[in-house]
Order: structure tokens, then sequence, then C-alpha cells
């Protein structure tokens, strides 16, 4: 690529103290140069923020959320060029890049709308208590490679509308994206009030325990985040954690099997199935099992993998090769415990392609049902009786999200109300909306993103107690 990418520090575009290869996982090779931050340059981005954060915290409210609008129309503007570019850095195909930059739009639309008013809590007797928000201060955004550039929006939106400066780190196979938004930042955002640094991992234990930096927004694995909340505890920041999933789907038997199938393919499969909320697990009665299977076998036969940048392709590439090997891992452990029924084979040809595979007759412990795959990879599990069931569902350290599928609405709500994750759907899945809350329980996160829910955790509840001074 005939161009050069530069991190915001400070207002400045700038170079890096070395560069790293960013690889197109549809072809494996590097196909751009990343400018790759030291720590001297992390240092400059968080003194940046810091400097610039009293200022924009004085900036009115309408102020800021005017500026957060104008990025969201200055990204909406090239909204082929970001896609074009996230497809290359990610793999996703063209037409899922789109969806994620303009939801990506809509996001910083949403929290560009939204807004902490104060709340009386007490007001009798001469007595007033006021409780109202104030930013927190420098916010680091620790972003993964699944949706770089959503993700950032879900933080730098509340963020900037409540009064704080961000210094941002994209994951390092995924940093094109973000970089080009810091390109549109500049021109708009006062210096300072958005940095953006890029680093092949080094610098996260660095900006997660540093002094100046007052919350930390992390989204990614498990494993990760556990390291984020132990860095963060030195100095008592405050955290938010979106972490990973195992999210079932649990069928009803009231349900056209085919009709459903369908949809719990599209929830495990869109984006190679690298998606936190992904249907991980699927779990199908049995007298809907085999058509279920069957159905799922016929969908992911026909699915067209290639490079995402091809008209007509509707599963990319795994991001990387880590992630590639992974999966491929687990794939081989459940031919041996399992029936793969489609996919199941490395295909021959350059990339981290997998075809998606559909896998019945698991058993419960088997790796594929118990671990996050975060692939194109479906495992399918038979069940009989609906308490049973759903103790399957819970009986995980996660808990994300997970859908129930039912035709009997009542039925399949009162199922939905006892999964034991932050969200569950209903005869849907993906249904993320950037007004209504998003949380994770047990090991898959703290706290919340998105909604007043995710404005707030970039805030400090602030109580004011009033009375009257009696007379002398």
């Amino acid at each position: 690529m005939d161009r050069e990418f530069r991190m915001l520090i400070d207002g400045e575009l700038t170079p890096g103290a070395s560069t790293f290869d960013v690889v197109n996982p549809a072809t494996a090779e590097s196909f751009a140069a990343c400018p790759n931050a030291d720590e001297a340059l992390l240092e400059r981005a968080i003194a940046a923020a810091k400097r610039a954060q009293p200022r924009w915290s004085a900036t009115p409210v309408e102020e800021r959320a005017a500026l957060v609008l104008k990025l969201a129309d200055a990204l909406e503007a090239r909204i082929g060029e970001f896609a074009s570019l996230l497809t290359a850095e990610q793999g996703k195909p063209l037409d899922q890049a789109g969806y994620e930059i303009m939801g990506s739009v809509f996001t910083l639309r949403a929290f560009a709308a939204m807004r902490v008013e104060p709340k009386t809590l007490k007001d009798e007797g001469g007595n007033k208590v006021i409780e109202h928000r104030t930013p927190l201060g420098v916010v680091a955004s620790i972003t993964p490679w699944n949706f770089p550039l959503i993700l950032l929006m879900n933080k730098l939106g509340p963020a900037l509308v409540t009064g704080n400066t961000m210094v941002a780190k994209p994951a390092p196979t995924t940093p094109l994206t973000t970089l080009l938004f810091g390109e549109l930042a500049q021109a708009i955002l006062p210096a300072g009030v958005l940095n953006i640094v890029c680093d092949q991992n080094e610098l996260g234990p660095l900006m997660t325990g540093h002094k100046d930096i007052a919350k930390v927004a992390f989204t990614g694995s498990t494993a990760t985040g556990k390291k984020v909340m132990a860095s963060s505890a030195g100095t008592v920041k405050r955290v938010t954690l979106e972490l990973g999933g195992n999210d079932a789907a649990i069928v009803l038997d009231d349900v056209d099997a085919r009709q459903v199938a369908k949809k719990v393919y599209q929830g495990a499969m869109t984006n190679a199935g690298q998606i936190c909320v992904a249907v991980k697990r699927a779990y199908v009665p049995s007298v809907l099992y085999d058509d279920f299977c069957d159905e799922l076998a016929k969908l992911a036969n026909e699915a067209i993998v290639d490079d995402g940048a091809k008209q007509g392709t509707t599963i990319g590439p795994v991001q990387n090769k880590m992630q590639y090997d992974k999966v491929s891992a687990l794939i081989a452990d459940a031919k041996t415990r399992g029936t793969v029924l489609a996919g199941g084979e490395p295909m021959d040809r350059p990339g981290y392609f997998i075809a998606p595979t559909i896998v019945r007759d698991l058993p419960e412990d088997a790796p594929l049902v118990q671990e996050e795959q975060f692939g194109p990879v479906l495992p399918v599990m038979k069940y009989d009786d609906i308490a049973d069931v759903i103790a399957r569902a819970n009986d995980s350290d996660y808990g994300l999200a997970g859908t129930v599928w039912g035709k009997d609405v009542a039925r399949a709500t009162a199922i939905a109300m006892q999964i034991d994750t932050g969200t569950v759907w209903v005869n849907q899945h993906l249904a993320i909306d950037a007004n209504i809350p998003f949380r994770g329980v047990k090991q898959s996160g703290l706290g919340g993103e998105l909604g007043e829910a995710g404005l707030l955790e970039y805030t400090q509840a602030h109580i004011v107690n009033i009375v009257e001074l009696e007379d002398a």
C-alpha cells in the first residue's frame, strides 16, 4: 500500500520510533507498515491527554457533542475508503466492513445525543443534596482485532461527551483503520483530546499502570482482561472490561428447524465467527436435531469462503495466524470426539482460511463446547429436558450473551430469564443498539458499555450536600 500511516499525538500526525508489518489475512502477506511507538512516544501521548483534559472538560457539553457529530459525519463521508482498508487488515467481507463503519457512525451520533444531568436526591427541611457527574480524566482505550473501529467508538463517544480525553491503542494486527480515523480527528478535535499510539503489545502494562491514566476501557480476551485488571489495581483505576463469551443458543421444540437453523448459522458464522457474542454452541431438542444439523451443514457447504474484497464472499479468513492455529486445533480435537458434518479440513490456499465447520454428537466436556473458539466452527448438542439444557448453558465461566428461539414467545422469554448472561436475545441475534446497555457477567466482563449506563462509566458521581447557615 503506497501510503504512510502515522499516529496521532498532541494534535500532530507522528511517525513511530520504528515500524512493523501489517498482514492481510487473505494472503498471509504484509501489505502496509504501521508506526511503532516506544515508551517515550506513549509518555508524550499521555502527557498531551492530561494537558488537554481540563480545557476539554470546561468546554460546554453541547460544543463537545457537536465535535463528536463532526467526527461521525467525516467518517460517513469516507465509508468506502474505511471499509476497503478494514477488509484488507481484518479480513471480513466488504459488506460486513461497511456495516461496521456505519455502526461506528451511528454509535458516535447516539452518544452525542446523550447527556448526564444533575439529580436532586433530597430537598426538604432546608437540606438539599445534589448528585452530579464529573469526568474521570484521561482514559486508556485498548481494542481488539475483530471489530477494531466500532469497539473504539463504543469508548470514544462516551469518553468525549462526558469531558474525558483519551489515549487509544489498537490491536497490532488491525491498527490501520484506527490510524485513518486519527487523521479525521486531527482536523476536528483540539490537540491532545484524542491520541492514538500503536505497538506490538509491549506498551499495555505501562498504560494500564500509569499514574496519569484514570480509567482503562478494554475489550479483548478474558486472559488479557485479568492482566489489565491486575495492572490497574496499583492505582485503583476505574476499569471497564468487555471480555470473552461462550454464548449458547437454545432452540425450543416448537420452531421450524430449518428456518431457525439459518438464523443460528448466521449468528455463528458472521465475521468468520470472530464476535464476542457469536453463537458458540447450539442446543437443539432431539425431535429437531437431525433436520437442524442437516440444514446447518447445507448452509456451511454453500458458503463462499474467499478474500473479503471479492464480490460474493460470505466468509473471509480468520484474522491472524495465532487464532487460525487455535481454531484448527479445536477442530482436530472435535474430529476425534464427534461427527463433522461440514468443513473440518484445512483449505489448501494462502491465507488463514477455515471453511465453516459444523460438528454434532460432541460430549459436553469437549474443548470445542467448553472453550470460546472465536472462529467459524459450531458444535451442536442434543437435549431432551429443558431444565437440563438451561443448566448446561449456564455451566460456564463465561456469561456474555445467549439466544433462545421459540414460537411461544412467553415460554422462550421465561427461559431467557434463567440464562446467566449479561444479555439474552429471544428470536434474534446481535441486536446491539448504542442506546441499550451491554454487559458481561462472571468472567465475561466488568462494568458495561453503551446506553446511559455506558455513558456513566466515564464519570465520577459527586455528591454536594447543602444546608443553610443558621442565624448567629
